[in-house]
This record gives C-alpha cells, structure tokens and sequence, in this order.
C-alpha cells in the first residue's frame, strides 16, 4: 500500500544526500491571524525550504460562492509551484508545525493537481526542532522548474452533486469539524450553525495518534470502519481544508473511491435555499 507519510530522519537523510530532484514546502498557517505562517518561516525554517501560503497560494479568490477557500486555479498554481523549483518529476516534501490541516490541503492540492510523488512530514516542524535538527533563516533560490498539472477532476464534487447524492443516498458524506460545530452547538466562522443533511461526523484529529503522530494503515482502518469501502465517500468540512486529512487517512486506510466536497458548509450555506441539519446523524 502506497504510503504519503515520511519521517523527519528520513526527510534528514535526503537533504544531506541531496541526490534527487526535491523540494521542501513549509505551509505553517494560523486561522485567526493569517500572517503568522509566514512570519514563522521567516524567523526560522527546514533548511531548502520555500513557503506556500494557504490564503495566497493554496487557496483562489473567495467569490458569492465557492466556500471559504476555493482550490486555485491550475494555471497559477503551476506557474508558482514552477518558479519555486518544483516539476513533475520533484519529490515534494511538505511540513506543517505539527501534524496540522494545512500540511494535508497542501498535499491534497498537489495531489489534485496531478502531481505524483508528493509526501507529508510526520510530526512537521515540532518534530523536526525536536530530534534535534537545523533550523535556518536564508531562504533558498531554486532554479525555476516547469510543472505541468493534469487536473484529477473527479477528484471532487460541486454542491449540486452532494445534494443529488444526499437525496438518492448514494455516496456516504463525511463532514469533519469537530463535533460541537457538527451539532450546531458551536460556530465562530459562518453565519449559519450545522451539518448538511445527510452528513454523518468523523472529527479530521482522529487520524492521529495520542502522540499527535499520524496512525498507521491498519489503525486507520480500524478508525474508519464504520464506513463501507465500496461506496463513494464524499469528505467537507466548513471551507475544504480540515478534511485533507481525513482524506489521507482514507486512502492509507485503502479506500479508493474518497473525494473532496472543496466548498463544504461555507459553499453550502452560500444558497440560501439549502438547508441545515443540527442532529446526530453518525
């Protein structure tokens, strides 16, 4: 079974080798305070590394619909993956500060974009600072590269096919905020509180361990069990981005047919007709 995950020794060892066609990303992000990410790159990071912004580069425009973080558009996220020094051929390695979100998103928006060997670094930063490791300021010059995406368009679903699915109960949807937000006890980000009819809850944190490192294959099985893998399983979340990670761990898992709603409750709630559900559907 194929396997994104890699350790910090590991990611060590390559960059002393230096032997391939390789890149670091770091996608350190915070929510509440969107310069923060950035800020830490810039006060200390893998060394080799370059930085993607959520917001700026993993993101496109927020328009009236489209969720709070919409995928970006291929054609600029090639041209900017380029100019960093990353091909097709570019073994991607990406690093949160820890086993965060926005690791997954990234991974998942190189995924969609039909790169083929991109990698997540178990434990991110955290890890990294702790085994000991060196940490630098310079940020690196690469030689540009030319990636070229082949879009993985069924990759995804739009609104109008969750609803359609929802009402004819062929696909399962997994909506992956934490459970208060799920319930519609709890909502610090949209003006609406809830789930989408239908969806049932699995909080994105559960593919990790105690430890905060990621499961493995069998653990992650386990985890998911209650969802049949031969259905089509639909992931959302409130803007796309939480439920990278719950992907990931679906596909370690073995599922094969998992896709991502991008838009998810903030694209939803964006038609007005749709409606809420507060109940538990798990």
């Amino acid at each position: 079974m194929m396997s994104y995950i890699v350790s910090v020794d590991f990611l060590k060892e390559q960059l002393d080798k230096r032997s391939e066609d390789m890149a670091v990303v770091d996608v350190r992000f915070e929510l509440a305070n969107p310069e923060a990410g950035k800020q830490a790159y810039e006060e200390g990071h893998i060394p080799q590394a370059v930085y993607l912004d959520l917001n700026k580069d993993l993101s496109g425009p927020v328009q009236k619909h489209g969720g709070a973080h919409p995928l970006p558009d291929p054609d600029t996220f090639a041209k900017k993956v380029s100019a960093l020094g990353i091909g097709n051929d570019t073994k991607v390695y990406i690093y949160d500060q820890a086993n965060e979100m926005y690791a997954s998103r990234a991974w998942w928006v190189f995924y969609y974009m039909g790169h083929q060997h991109v990698y997540l670094v178990d434990g991110g930063f955290k890890a990294w600072t702790e085994a000991g490791y060196e940490v630098t300021t310079e940020v690196p010059q690469h030689a540009e590269k030319v990636f070229t995406p082949d879009v993985r368009t069924d990759e995804v679903v739009h609104m109008e096919d969750v609803k359609a699915k929802m009402q004819d109960r062929s696909a399962i949807l997994i909506d992956s905020r934490d459970r208060s937000r799920y319930l519609g006890e709890n909502e610090p980000m949209y003006h609406k509180a809830g789930h989408i009819p239908g969806a049932k809850n699995a909080f994105w944190k559960g593919v990790f361990d105690e430890d905060g490192s990621w499961k493995d294959p069998e653990q992650l099985e386990e985890h998911f069990a209650s969802f049949p893998k031969n259905e089509e399983i639909i992931v959302s979340c409130g803007s796309g981005v939480s439920a990278c990670p719950n992907i990931i761990g679906l596909k370690l898992a073995g599922y094969r047919n998992v896709k991502l709603y991008p838009g998810s409750f903030s694209d939803w709630i964006s038609y007005e007709d749709n409606e809420v559900e507060t109940k538990d559907e798990s």
